[in-house]
């Protein structure tokens, strides 16, 4: 299943969005962020609109069905579990399912948040993602952290599997 073939079959209850979505839209996508991470993606918007940068939303909150239909996409795309993990993460671990990250364009918007973002706290985590935006307040001040090559090295994506 691909984003916009998720999109048709779970829609924005679910977490997806139309394209052209700003971070000022009414959509649950947005409305279930993390309020922080939300109030800083508005900040940054804002002002790289005064630069004549438009940032667009691709995805951002995700139910955990919505997640699951990516991840069986991405096992089917790239043929197991363990090389989809460098794409998709599990319902369980997905930030996007918590409400903790964003996946930004067009390419020009991530140009100026490289640029500018760490000063919102907002930063890249995943070098093979340059899409996919989380908060991290301390940026704005020690500059972004470094940033693990896929979302499988992310000790947060990983299951703690008991016994």
């Amino acid at each position: 299943m691909t984003e916009s073939n998720a999109h048709l079959l779970l829609g924005a209850p679910h977490g997806a969005v139309p394209a052209g979505t700003t971070v000022f839209d009414a959509l649950p996508a947005l409305a279930n962020l993390d309020p922080a991470l939300l109030a800083a993606l508005r900040r940054a918007a804002a002002d790289a609109a005064r630069d004549g940068v438009a940032i667009r939303v691709n995805g951002a909150w995700r139910s955990p069905a919505y997640q699951a239909e990516l991840l069986r996409e991405a096992v089917a795309e790239h043929g197991s579990p363990e090389a989809a993990a460098r794409w998709v993460s599990t319902p369980e671990t997905s930030a996007h399912v918590a409400g903790r990250a964003v996946d930004l364009g067009p390419a020009e918007a991530r140009t100026w948040l490289a640029a500018n973002g760490a000063a919102y706290g907002l930063c890249q985590v995943y070098r093979n993602e340059p899409w996919h935006y989380e908060l991290r307040p301390e940026a704005a001040v020690h500059g972004p952290p470094p940033m693990y090559a896929d979302p499988s090295l992310d000790p947060r994506t990983r299951l703690t599997r008991a016994g």
